[in-house]
């Protein structure tokens, strides 16, 4: 499993929003110039956030992006599920997936049972939140 440009930097966009929306919403542009990522890409991914319903857009001159939830209700792994698809090492475990002819004699998909299980547990043991207190710890603004 390999998480891609796009899910790393939605974790990245939803941090940038959750440690800078507390006066005024968001703008992409602002974050763009704090992570140093193309307006464009954050336009691509912010538009499936708001569809997730995990950020809600402001317009106007005064608008920008907010957070619809606390930091502490969005988990690494809801965040980038909505922008990754399904983090399932083999397509057998995937929700709809067709039953496997093999299903009854194989001997592997325990230990991808057992991998979905670890990759779970990870991602969404940790929330946003996490990620705003680590990067505080950090002592800085910038996010890599």
């Amino acid at each position: 499993m390999k998480i891609s440009t796009k899910g790393r930097y939605a974790l990245r966009l939803m941090l940038d929003i959750a440690m800078n929306d507390a006066a005024e919403p968001v703008r992409l542009k602002d974050t763009a110039e704090r992570q140093s990522i193309s307006v464009k890409y954050l336009e691509q991914i912010i538009s499936s956030l708001v569809r997730a319903g995990y950020v809600k857009s402001i317009r106007g001159p005064q608008g920008g992006y907010r957070l619809v939830k606390k930091p502490s209700e969005y988990t690494v792994g809801m965040i980038l599920r909505q922008v990754e698809g399904n983090m399932v090492p083999v397509a057998c475990l995937e929700n709809d997936a067709v039953d496997c002819e093999r299903q009854s004699e194989c001997v592997t998909i325990r230990v991808w049972k057992e991998l979905d299980a670890a990759i779970r547990g990870v991602l969404d043991k940790y929330t946003l939140e996490d990620l705003v207190i680590w990067q505080e710890e950090l002592g800085n603004d910038y996010i890599i």
